[in-house]
């Protein structure tokens, strides 16, 4: 599942060619994909210019001058694909539709955006752009990490009293938004924090240390295109090259690369998921 930095990868990669054009024909090629659509979605959304592209946790949301917003998740395996730039930034032939493209945005600068998505984990949904934060999707979402609202003293009170182990409790997004698996597992180890710790057991300055620790992580993977280790595709199509300085995700039976430090990189089931850490420099 792309966490917040592919998210936020797209976003940017879509931003030069949506923001300010008119969709000037949408096509939905299907009923639904994880949820059925909304009614007559291609036709509410064609004729509509963007005047915006934000997002909201691993949500993009492109604000529209009817006072709709579309909402766009990518599931598991959904890309969002951008062809025939006039920028000049990415592929300029628009290429033969695929099995996969259920929904298809014809921009009026010549460009087409292409929802691809295998599996139909996805989702789009058309909201009211004045109500969009209560949809139910986006009222349960607790601060970005990004923004000012997340700071330690947020973190410190989320984190009060609560037995989950603090991996569990940084993937909860009603405590944080966007935060997913591969990036919780790295900010832990760059804060030296074990996966298996109690969040409501660690210390107020240790949980403290974690905030700039989350953002700087993010900021990374942002910068290097997000990661890719199945399905994930920048907009352009290109790979995204975090995972290539994962210092524990994956890496289990790996030597850790903390230098001086002796131990292995392990892997434990926490919640179902994989958790990957360093016993010796994690405590």
């Amino acid at each position: 599942m792309p966490e917040l930095p592919e998210v936020e990868t797209v976003r940017r990669g879509l931003a030069p060619v949506m923001e300010g054009a008119v969709i000037a024909q949408a096509d939905v090629n299907r009923p639904d994909l994880r949820w059925p659509f909304p009614p007559e979605m291609a036709a509410r959304l064609t004729g509509r210019q963007v005047l915006g592209l934000r997002r909201r946790s691993k949500y993009i949301l492109a604000d529209l001058d009817s006072g709709e917003t579309l909402l766009i998740h990518l599931g598991m395996s959904g890309r969002m694909l951008i062809s025939g730039d006039p920028l000049g930034q990415f592929v300029h032939t628009h290429p033969a539709p695929e099995k996969h493209d259920h929904v298809v945005l014809h921009m009026d600068n010549g460009a087409r955006v292409t929802f691809n998505d295998p599996r139909r984990f996805g989702a789009m949904d058309l909201l009211d752009t004045a109500t969009a934060e209560q949809h139910k999707l986006l009222a349960v979402l607790g601060p970005e990490p990004l923004g000012n609202a997340f700071n330690e003293d947020v973190l410190v009170q989320a984190f009060k009293g609560k037995a989950s182990p603090v991996k569990s409790a940084l993937l909860d997004q009603r405590i944080v938004a966007g935060l997913g698996n591969i990036y919780v597992c790295e900010a832990l180890f760059r804060a030296g924090v074990s996966p298996r710790r109690k969040a409501g057991n660690i210390s107020q300055a240790r949980v403290r240390a974690l905030v700039p620790i989350i953002r700087e992580v993010l900021s990374d993977a942002i910068a290097a295109g997000g990661s890719s280790l199945r399905d994930f595709r920048q907009a352009d199509g290109e790979l995204g090259y975090f995972q290539h300085s994962f210092d524990v995700y994956g890496r289990e039976g790996q030597p850790c690369r903390t230098p001086g430090c002796t131990g292995t990189v392990q892997r434990i089931v926490q919640s179902g998921r994989s958790s990957f850490y360093c016993a010796l420099c994690q405590t």
